[in-house]
């Protein structure tokens, strides 16, 4: 009796121990350029393991609570993820709202050399935080939604000492596909077959693939659209699909998992 008796008290201890745990959301702040950047740098404090870190460029809205939400389901226990602003403290789009978040991304897109500059630096903050949060900085890589997904993109092209990329239903394009060269991640990309926006650029993003040193693969997921991982979106070519959203998702922590492990 008195054997159970101490089993049942460590499973309480073990349970009000779980209960305490929750997802930490601490603001990162940085300028840059004379801009003032504040993102969020998610994790669970249940443990004290180190654990990869990941920079997340959400999509186009930026940093809301949609997108917060989603960081903390795919941080877990897993990773350690810094939420990334691109645009600056001054400039939140409001969800729902296309034409601000397209005035958010325009001067990015037809700057892309200060978009690298952005992406990289918020990969230079995610490294700082080692110092105050459990990550494994020999374990670093990238993930982005849409907008997100173009900016990741251009980390593996700035030649970022990571271990992976990984881009959902993002733009393909490039400035410059010669900088394609430099990619020394491993870059996985997944698209919607049915996605007007971003399908259109695969033969030309394959080419400059095909023309790098990287290990990459492109998937092309049936009957989906564009925004397929976003739980919010629900128009005819924006719209969120449960089952490319977690056939996606498991393909990324493999991907992530091979590349950290350094497997094929």
């Amino acid at each position: 009796m008195r054997f159970a008796r101490v089993v049942c008290l460590a499973l309480l201890a073990g349970v009000s121990v779980a209960a305490q745990a929750k997802m930490v959301h601490r603001p990162v702040e940085w300028t840059l350029d004379g801009t003032h950047f504040k993102s969020v740098l998610v994790y669970d404090d249940a443990g004290h393991a180190k654990r990869p870190g990941l920079v997340m460029v959400p999509n186009w809205y930026g940093i809301n609570d949609t997108a917060v939400k989603k960081a903390d389901m795919i941080a877990g226990k897993d990773y350690v993820i810094l939420l990334t602003d691109m645009y600056g403290e001054n400039v939140r789009p409001q969800e729902g709202h296309a034409d601000q978040a397209q005035a958010a991304t325009k001067p990015l897109y037809g700057d892309r050399a200060m978009m690298r500059k952005r992406i990289d630096e918020a990969l230079a903050q995610l490294k700082a935080q080692a110092a105050n949060a459990p990550i494994d900085t020999t374990k670093l890589a990238a993930i982005g939604f849409c907008f997100g997904g173009t900016a990741v993109l251009d980390l593996a092209r700035s030649g970022a000492d990571i271990a992976a990329v990984v881009s959902f239903h993002g733009g393909l394009k490039t400035d410059d596909p010669d900088l394609a060269k430099n990619i020394k991640a491993r870059v996985l990309v997944m698209n919607g077959a049915d996605d007007k926006g971003t399908m259109p650029d695969a033969d030309k993003f394959m080419d400059e693939m095909r023309a790098s040193p990287a290990d990459w693969q492109f998937v092309v997921l049936g009957n989906a659209v564009h925004c397929f991982t976003e739980t919010e979106e629900n128009s005819p070519g924006c719209k969120y699909d449960p089952r490319a959203a977690a056939r996606s998702y498991r393909l990324m922590h493999d991907w992530l998992h091979a590349a950290f492990s350094g497997t094929p």
